[in-house]
């Protein structure tokens, strides 16, 4: 390749550069977005936005509580640098713990979250520092991150004489997993700023920090992992520590509102007044080991010492030592014997041992072995198919490291015969859990509060982090706590 091709690539290379560079409006700072415009981040928004619907429940069904996140939403984003930026703010109905921003100014919060927080400034900041992503335009920069390590390659593979597009898609993919712990940084500073302006504490940055530290130690605890919190956090996906809040606030550029800055407690409980705690009845309901379906209208129960998750694709029961149940619904018809949907369908490319046909509630039903390798070492799997109806197949596997799976037998044997069929009555009387609002009188104390709450396990320490309590404090008569009933 002569030198003058070479110089004429890298020209061109460095005018898409200079073409595609804009300033973020929240931070002044020169970003490159491989020419996407703010008109594309917002095209690029609503076309993702029914993806994010279907994916975590849809928006929750609460006009009053949906009009008052919106409400929070609009008065930050008037001080923000894009005050005529039409968003879009969205409460997810599920108990995920989560909230994140999508281009051109789509903000999510799900209901998981607003039952954590303790009051409106909190929240305020989660929404403040959501509507920073966007003012900062990380995801644009982000898509130029992409771009650049596509031209990058690209150039790459010109200059040496060989394809670059395969290595482009792959350093594209990282590029996009997440937020950097610079671009946190940022969102942090301008949510404080955006805080400030609209008369905020902004303290409750770093308070709900603290709040959702102490949630990602009750579920490692509940999942019997104690010493696993970080993989049950949500800062897996925003790297945040209280220090860098801090420090983020310094820098935002503005003071905390002088006098009694907005804290929002009671208002902000109040619209949280019967809001849906944990499972939607249309996902079924975990009740200890218990699961029942009110919709589907099954039960079914599994052993002592696993602790079931709901999803919205499967459900799944694990073990502190390493087995596992994984539950779900087959995605096409069948009709046939149900000994051939094992072999034949569903598990056709497994070498299944001791197939047997079952009969479980007067289902038809199959079941059969295999040993496979995994990334976690060898596995031992039994599947079991449950035709339900003309339509319906219910499907477990059960999953056990071999040393562990004679130990199992009899209790996997008894979930699957627990297995039946709800009635209509069964079914009408399966209700949600909801938050309820309760004033603490004299005398009552945390722990007697707690036993008011349908778990069956942790309920203290399930109050003491739903209210951000400390072991031992004493609750002032006359406060309010969120309690959970059914």
């Amino acid at each position: 390749m002569t030198k003058g091709f070479r110089t004429a690539v890298a020209s061109i290379l460095l005018l898409l550069s200079l073409a595609a560079c804009a300033t973020a409006p929240g931070t002044g700072r020169s970003i490159f977005t491989g020419g996407l415009s703010q008109e594309g981040e917002k095209e690029m928004g609503a076309k993702e936005h029914p993806k994010i619907l279907a994916e975590f429940g849809g928006a929750y069904d609460d006009p009053k509580l949906t009009a008052y996140v919106e409400s929070i939403g609009n008065l930050l984003v008037q001080t923000s640098e894009l005050p005529d930026l039409d968003f879009t703010f969205t409460v997810l109905d599920t108990p995920i713990i989560n909230a994140f921003a999508l281009p051109g100014g789509y903000v999510y919060v799900t209901r998981g979250l607003l039952a954590l927080g303790r009051n409106e400034a909190e929240i305020a900041g989660v929404i403040g520092h959501e509507i920073g992503h966007v003012t900062a335009r990380h995801s644009a920069e982000r898509y130029g991150q992409n771009i650049a390590a596509t031209i990058g390659v690209m150039a790459a593979g010109i200059l040496v004489g060989r394809p670059g597009a395969q290595a482009a898609s792959t350093i594209g993919g990282l590029a996009l997993r997440s937020y950097s712990r610079d671009q946190e940084f940022e969102s942090d500073m301008l949510g404080g700023r955006y805080l400030a302006r609209a008369g905020y504490d902004t303290a409750g940055m770093a308070g709900f920090l603290s709040q959702l530290q102490e949630k990602s130690r009750l579920d490692a605890e509940l999942a019997g992992q104690p010493g696993k919190a970080d993989e049950f956090s949500i800062m897996q996906t925003h790297p945040r520590t209280a220090d860098r809040i801090e420090a983020a606030l310094a820098q935002s550029g503005e003071q905390s509102a002088r006098g009694d800055p907005i804290v929002g407690r009671e208002i902000y409980l109040e619209k949280l007044n019967g809001m849906l705690y944990g499972d939607n009845p249309e996902q079924g309901f975990v009740r200890g080991r218990a699961f029942a379906h009110p919709k589907l209208r099954f039960a079914f129960t599994v052993p002592e010492g696993f602790r079931l998750y709901n999803g919205s694709r499967q459900l799944s029961a694990r073990h502190p030592d390493g087995a596992a149940i994984i539950f779900d619904r087959a995605q096409k018809d069948y009709d046939g014997p149900m000994t051939r949907y094992l072999q034949s369908v569903w598990a056709k490319d497994l070498r299944l041992s001791e197939v047997e046909a079952l009969d479980i509630d007067g289902l038809a039903a199959a079941t059969g072995s295999a040993r496979v390798n995994t990334r976690d070492g060898r596995r031992d799997l039994r599947g079991l198919a449950i035709k339900y109806d003309t339509d319906t197949i219910y499907r477990f596997i059960f999953v056990t490291p071999p040393e562990q799976t004679a130990g199992l037998s009899e209790a996997f044997r008894r979930t699957t015969y627990s297995f039946r069929r709800l009635s209509e009555a069964e079914a009408a009387d399966l209700k949600p859990l909801r938050l309820v609002l309760h004033r603490v009188a004299s005398g009552e104390t945390s722990a007697g509060l707690a036993e008011r709450m349908p778990f069956d396990d942790f309920r203290l320490r399930r109050f003491l982090v739903l209210n951000g309590l400390a072991e031992g404090a004493p609750l002032q008569p006359g406060s309010i706590v969120k309690l959970v009933s059914e």
